[in-house]
């Protein structure tokens, strides 16, 4: 996995296998443009092909985790949808939330949808086709394709004074990234349409008392508690755990008999590995399990 600086973001890989992705343009409220969701979605795959990595954690620079899809640098709108040459790009405006406002003429209605299904969308879906656990650190500002990008990952862990919501519905447009599916996952669809329809917008202890985040906790204790989180799932069976996040994915979407029919097919993995063998041994001594050599023998 490459670490160091790149378009709007950085990455950085912990001895323990936690590697943090940082969006890092603080002073734009860290905006998603093309080349970011490119780049993102590259570094998605490496951290899934490199035995290095265990798990990701994704958080922002400044008072912004990511306030939606924005820049003059897109070369067409926050989507990646192209614009006409003479076609002026949308004006910046100082409110932090009209990042997710979108404005102009789209070329074609095809060219919209080619262009969420190759950008957009495809930086959640490689981060929720991760086998390797993520964590989404929510520092701040969490709009649109912020609100998506966090909703991708595993477990959400949110400052007291984040802000959270889909702005979409603001300015007639959709949550077109996959938001409302994830939301509906997540939260339910009750739920999911009062959030979406009355345009929310809530903090770090509302997001919790809704299902949207795991943890609310003080500004200056996110990344310590993000890192503690990822420290602790780095350190279980990661074959098994790798497995289980599939399965439990996949029974949202199965019925019963196909649910059941999946976890024994993992299950006829997961049971043969050594890190199995480790963990009865270990109860059996009473002591602390190693697992994991496999990987730390390589």
């Amino acid at each position: 996995m490459n670490e160091g600086a790149f378009r709007g973001f950085e990455v950085a890989l912990h001895d323990s296998g936690v590697a943090v992705i940082t969006l890092n343009e603080p002073e734009r409220l860290n905006p998603m443009t093309v080349g970011m969701k490119r780049d993102i979605v590259e570094t998605v795959t490496q951290a899934q092909l490199d035995d290095r990595v265990r798990v990701v954690v994704f958080t922002g620079e400044g008072r912004a985790f990511c306030s939606g899809d924005g820049g003059p640098d897109l070369g067409g709108d926050g989507d990646g949808r192209p614009r006409s040459k003479g076609e002026a790009l949308a004006p910046k405006i100082a409110d932090p939330w009209s990042a997710a406002a979108r404005e102009g003429r789209r070329i074609s209605a095809i060219g919209t949808y080619d262009g969420l299904r190759a950008l957009s969308q495809s930086v959640n879906m490689s981060i929720r086709a991760l086998d390797k656990l993520s964590i989404a650190a929510i520092n701040g500002i969490t709009v649109q394709t912020g609100l998506s990008l966090a909703l991708s990952c595993d477990f959400r862990i949110a400052a007291k004074t984040a802000r959270m919501s889909s702005a979409t519905l603001r300015f007639g447009l959709q949550p077109d990234e996959g938001g409302h599916y994830l939301l509906v996952q997540i939260i339910g669809v009750a739920r999911t349409m009062d959030f979406l329809m009355r345009k929310r917008v809530v903090n770090g202890v509302e997001a919790q008392e809704l299902g949207l985040v795991h943890e609310a906790v003080e500004p200056e204790q996110l990344m310590a508690r993000a890192m503690e989180l990822a420290h602790e799932l780095a350190q279980g069976p990661q074959v098994a755990m790798r497995l289980l996040k599939r399965s439990v994915y996949n029974a949202w979407e199965m019925n019963m008999m196909e649910a059941f029919d999946d976890i024994a097919t993992k299950t006829a993995i997961s049971d043969h590995h050594p890190d199995a063998g480790e963990g009865i041994a270990a109860f059996r001594e009473k002591r602390a399990p190693h697992f994991n050599q496999w990987l730390e023998s390589e």
